[in-house]
């Protein structure tokens, strides 16, 4: 009797097991028809699949892109010189140009100016110039067609010792709003060591020549829940890293969108890593009622991947982004229906560093999302002490042929 029951009890565990296997069995089935169903034989031609069941992580990656045309890609030309105060001068810093603006039938742009080599922090950091965006002021220059430019003079000094932009003014960014016009910029308080964490300041006035208004206070500065390390000047060494930001809030952009008013910038994180080959940089946003602020992060930070200086612009009722330098998403073109969520439309190479765009271009031309791009300003390294400023151009390029065969649109 025993020895049936466990005869039995053997042969429900079998088929018990057997219905397990043939459970997972058709649940795999099922997955793996899904799987087909989802493939089209259009997607199998046009990615060149060999075998729909055999999926390496490429081509399932492939199968998730968005389907995007080639309306977002552009090429960049080589950057050309300035003339006029602009030109390249020995001994002289200028660069990080803001947007232009186009007044009374001038353009305008400003930008981060300084003079004198780079010291480094290996000396007297309270009188040495450790960056050459260091012992900075904001200047402005004026030009009839884009080329020739005539500087105008100091636009944004240095504040007085003791507050809190009193080492320097630089990368600046102009917005004109409701007929004033606002810039707004970073700022570093002395002593400059690596350890200092960088702010955004803010000036306004009812004429791009000035005088401007600046803010008593920072509009924006970075997370403070980051923990040093020790004592040693070492911006590596951490104990706990905080948010994106917070090192540095850097590259400032205001733009005027949805009602509101959207400060883009960049975030540099406390104890900061080197990934995919380039910095951990990302970018971020705070948005406001007032152009003056008060300005709140947004609970959707970081908004990129990747990036660095900030390039951001109006487009078919969202944001386009140029992503360059550093991240795995780097030297990419992406756009947000919403100014936060945003998505890779183009890969690009070649960009300029720290764009200065042409703002009178931006048309919203829902045909060529990349208008603005066409020409604008940037800078170039002369060295390693100086740079200047430089223009540069684009080109839509929406097709690849060979030499000889017709490129209608190329």
């Amino acid at each position: 009797m025993k020895d049936n029951n466990l005869i039995l009890q053997l042969f429900m565990a079998t088929a018990f097991l057997a219905g397990c296997d043939s459970k997972v069995d058709q649940e795999n089935d099922g997955e793996k028809t899904k799987n087909q169903m989802e493939i089209s034989q259009e997607d199998i031609d046009r990615l060149g699949i060999t075998n729909p069941d055999s999926l390496s992580a490429a081509s399932k990656r492939a199968l998730e892109w968005p389907e995007v045309g080639n309306e977002w890609f552009i090429e960049f030309s080589e950057l050309q010189p300035l003339k006029g105060d602009l030109a390249y001068e020995e001994g002289v810093v200028r660069r990080d140009p803001s947007a232009l603006l186009k007044h009374n039938g001038k353009y305008y742009v400003w930008y981060s100016k300084s003079t004198g080599p780079t010291q480094g922090f290996g000396g007297d950091i309270e009188n040495d110039k450790v960056f050459p965006w260091d012992r900075c002021d904001i200047w402005y220059a004026t030009s009839e067609d884009g080329w020739t430019w005539e500087e105008q003079g100091v636009a944004v000094a240095r504040g007085e010792k003791g507050e809190y932009d009193d080492r320097s003014v630089f990368t600046t960014e102009i917005m004109e709003h409701e007929g004033t016009y606002y810039l707004c910029y970073q700022t570093v308080k002395s002593p400059y060591n690596v350890r200092v964490k960088n702010q955004v300041g803010l000036a306004w006035s009812n004429s791009p020549d000035g005088p401007w208004t600046k803010s008593e206070e920072p509009i924006l500065s970075p997370a403070d829940n980051g923990i040093w390390k020790g004592e040693e000047q070492n911006r590596f060494t951490v104990e706990k890293k905080g948010d994106f930001d917070s090192h540095k809030v850097h590259d400032p952009c205001i733009i005027p969108y949805q009602g509101k008013f959207y400060l883009y910038y960049k975030g540099e994180q406390m104890g900061e890593e080197i990934t995919f080959g380039g910095r951990q940089i990302r970018h971020g946003v705070a948005v406001a009622d007032n152009p003056k602020g008060p300005y709140k992060k947004s609970a959707y930070n970081p908004i990129s991947n990747s990036g660095h200086e900030i390039c951001v612009w109006k487009h078919n009722g969202g944001i386009a982004s140029l992503i360059t330098t550093d991240g795995p998403e780097k030297n990419t073109i992406q756009w947000a229906p919403d100014g936060i969520n945003f998505g890779i439309k183009s890969v690009i190479k070649g960009a300029p560093h720290a764009i200065g765009l042409n703002r009178s271009l931006n048309t919203d031309d829902k045909e060529d999302p990349t208008s603005i791009l066409r020409w604008g300003l940037s800078h170039i390294y002369n060295n390693s002490d100086y740079q200047s400023i430089m223009r540069f151009s684009s080109r839509r390029r929406t097709v690849h042929v060979a030499k000889g065969e017709n490129a209608k649109n190329n």
